[in-house]
């Protein structure tokens, strides 16, 4: 997990990527569309099912979404 270094979120506050709801992931979101490793962040969290947070620019919500339709392709 050497992406993490080089991470945008990297050095910040970690509760902006831990927001009290989905409706309040902007901010988190905006940071990870300019990360030069948000596809390797959010394969991260795929892989190991993160359930909270916003990881690799998904929330939650949109994850499970992603595991969803990768299933039905597979």
């Amino acid at each position: 997990m050497s992406w993490r270094n080089s991470g945008a979120c990297n050095g910040l506050d970690p509760a902006i990527f831990f927001p009290d709801s989905e409706e309040n992931a902007s901010e988190a979101i905006a940071i990870c569309s300019e990360c030069p490793v948000r596809i390797s962040c959010l394969e991260h969290a795929l892989t190991v099912r993160e359930k909270d947070g916003v990881w690799g620019g998904a929330t939650d919500r949109e994850r499970r979404r992603l595991i969803r339709q990768r299933r039905r392709s597979a």
